[in-house]
């Protein structure tokens, strides 16, 4: 297997939800970068476990210990190397998923990828904790970016069939995004919140979970990053987002509404404000042949529901070749989409600053 991405800043995770650690190497950053550790741990808290009845019950401090590439509180120019200890595993818990497939996860297809010897205990190198690594990476990529006038932002777009509206990729701040970040549900529209609780915890309750998608806009970046065909920020990005847990579809500014459109209504029209070139709408969501054209881009991903329910299914015993009845034990989300977010924005800031080191 490869657990590497990246041209330009190189990331390569390793490790196993309940093995003793799990972990990032990133490679390519300059010399010199003072990391901020506060705003980093901001990012992890954003998606720790264990910290709401929304999310799993499962306690992980996610501090990260950096070994290696760091060194009297700048980076040193050589590969940064950093850890997150696991401590609150159950591996109990899984003892009999070593022969039973779960509906919906990674069991049976990791099992006949590496031939029975994969981690199979709390998923393993599948689970959604090896993206805790992730959003240390992205925490300092989006301290990189910040310095260049690039913010990240993220908002939950819907739960289930409740649907927040959607950012202005237009006219939307700094402020705004930033704003999100210190929300549990971050949503632009508040009064949904009390709505989105109910349908999680209704979830959790019927021992079942539930799916959402995720609103993500990138602003400040200038025009003329990415390339046409296989390294355009949308197969860029796309590449990313894929590599997260659960993510099961994308689209970038209108996506699959412009299936209904005529080009006069979906071509988004430009015009000068003092230099700057803009464009009226954000349609296309900031890119056009695969490079950026000034305006903030914006994707939505859609987040697929939690695979481990408490509710009784339908597997496989690929110890016998039988049909069994399944009831998993352990703590799992009823829903991921919150704490996704921070991962959607971490893999985002990894790729956009691949790009721009990359013109």
């Amino acid at each position: 297997m490869s657990g590497v991405f990246g041209n330009n800043i190189k990331v390569s995770i390793f490790g196993e939800s309940h093995g003793a650690a799990i972990g990032i190497n990133i490679d390519g950053l300059p010399p010199g970068l003072y990391i901020d550790m506060d705003k980093v741990m901001e990012e992890m808290d954003r998606r720790a476990p264990g910290n709401s009845p929304l999310s799993t019950a499962r306690k992980e401090g996610d501090k990260p210990e950096i070994l290696s590439g760091y060194f009297n509180g700048m980076t040193t120019g050589t590969p940064l190397c950093g850890i997150i200890r696991n401590s609150d595993t159950r591996s109990k818990d899984y003892g009999k998923l070593k022969d039973l497939m779960r509906p919906g996860h990674a069991d049976y297809t990791g099992n006949i990828r590496y031939s029975g010897f994969n981690d199979y205990r709390g998923g393993g190198h599948f689970s959604g904790r090896i993206t805790a690594p992730l959003v240390f990476a992205g925490a300092i990529c989006k301290q990189i970016l910040e310095k260049e006038g690039i913010y990240i932002g993220s908002h939950i777009k819907s739960v289930g069939e409740i649907n927040d509206k959607s950012f202005d990729s237009v006219k939307i701040t700094k402020e705004e995004l930033i704003s999100l970040r210190s929300k549990e549900l971050p949503l632009l529209d508040d009064t949904l919140d009390e709505k989105i609780r109910h349908s999680i915890l209704q979830a959790k309750y019927e021992g079942d979970s539930i799916g959402g998608s995720i609103e993500c806009i990138a602003i400040g970046i200038n025009a003329g990053f990415g390339n046409p065909f296989f390294n355009s920020v949308e197969s860029t990005l796309a590449h990313l987002m894929f590599s997260v847990p659960a993510v099961k579809g994308i689209e970038f500014g209108a996506g699959f509404e412009m299936a209904k459109m005529k080009g006069s209504q979906c071509n988004d029209e430009y015009y000068y404000e003092g230099n700057k070139v803009k464009t009226k709408t954000n349609n296309n969501g900031g890119v056009l042949g695969g490079i950026t054209n000034g305006m903030p881009i914006v994707f939505r991903v859609a987040i697929k529901p939690t695979a481990s329910i408490i509710k009784e299914q339908n597997t496989i015993d690929i110890s016998t070749g039988e049909n069994v009845k399944l009831v998993i034990k352990g703590r799992h989300d009823p829903c991921i989409v919150q704490r996704a977010i921070p991962v959607i924005e971490a893999v985002t800031a990894i790729g956009l600053l691949d790009l721009i080191k990359g013109r």
